[in-house]
């Protein structure tokens, strides 16, 4: 999808034409009370700057205020499983999830922790996508993922083949929590987005890869529904993925979703880039749990450019 596709809006995604000339830029998206009083399911950024989108689109579910009261502690789960810069794709836009931290604490949260169970060297992983120093410089807190004694068993009601999973405490046991992937090519999963973010927050994945991946992956997404899915569009990796390569393909396509439904979000996300859902199957089985929908002809999705 090219910067003209983007802006004419597509039939699957049924963008609303005008949110961008109301909001302007993310100062006046922050006044912009949510349309009619009714906050959209899913909301379609493109800018120059992750933090300023994300500020355009939270403000149009009602300001982070809506998802954070004083005193809670929040969880923010992105991407941070590879130790890799931020140019390539492979984890989670740093700035993003530092304005994240920021709004959280401005919003009274006591307290704000950032984690991922890592694939290569979780200091390292840290280290090298600018994730713990923009959090860090936000006032967050970055917290390992690395310690089994942190993941408590629990059950997942409802799920077809992973039925019990080790989680993170921060999951468990946080007020608030906010599921923030990046958007990317997958050799095993086909897509990494919000679903198969939760495999970060889960000890055991050589147990998900071996019993249906992507069956394990939608449930997974059944331990706790975030309160809100931030989708990082801004750098994707359409090729080479999970961690990439010399020879990925690495599309600069400056956009942000934003869904309290993981299903439509990711499958928004698929089209975007072109992604065949039939080749996806965790999205499909996610719908089949109840998790969410790939109808996105029937959702209230507004457009914002800045």
């Amino acid at each position: 999808m090219d910067r003209r596709d983007f802006l004419k809006g597509t039939a699957a995604l049924a963008l609303t034409v005008g949110i961008a000339g109301r909001l302007g830029n993310a100062a006046a998206a922050e006044q912009q009370p949510p349309a009619e009083g009714k906050t959209p399911d899913l909301v379609a950024l493109r800018g120059d700057s992750p933090a300023e989108m994300v500020d355009a689109g939270i403000a149009l579910f009602g300001g982070m205020s809506a998802f954070v009261k004083p005193g809670q502690s929040v969880v923010i789960k992105p991407n941070i499983g590879w130790d890799r810069p931020p140019e390539s794709g492979a984890n989670t836009n740093p700035e993003l999830v530092g304005r994240m931290v920021s709004r959280c604490l401005e919003a009274g949260a006591k307290e704000v922790s950032v984690f991922d169970h890592t694939c290569d060297n979780w200091v390292a992983s840290y280290s090298k996508s600018g994730i713990r120093a923009a959090v860090e410089a936000a006032g967050g807190k970055m917290v390992s993922g690395a310690v089994e004694e942190d993941y408590r068993e629990v059950d997942i009601p409802g799920a077809v083949n992973m039925k019990k999973a080790k989680v993170h405490r921060l999951i468990l046991d946080s007020d608030v929590f906010f599921n923030v992937p990046v958007l990317k090519h997958h050799g095993g999963a086909k897509l990494t987005c919000a679903m198969k973010n939760f495999m970060g927050l889960v000890w055991d994945r050589r147990h998900m890869h071996a019993n249906n991946l992507q069956q394990c992956i939608a449930d997974a997404s059944l331990i706790r529904r975030p309160d809100l899915n931030v989708v990082d569009a801004f750098r994707v990796m359409t090729t080479g993925g999970p961690r990439g390569n010399a020879n990925s393909v690495v599309r600069n396509l400056r956009s942000l979703l934003l869904s309290r439904d993981i299903v439509a979000v990711d499958t928004a996300s698929a089209r975007m880039i072109d992604f065949p859902l039939s080749t996806i199957g965790h999205i499909p089985a996610g719908q089949k749990l109840g998790l969410g929908t790939t109808e996105l002809g029937k959702l209230d999705i507004r457009r914002v450019v800045l």
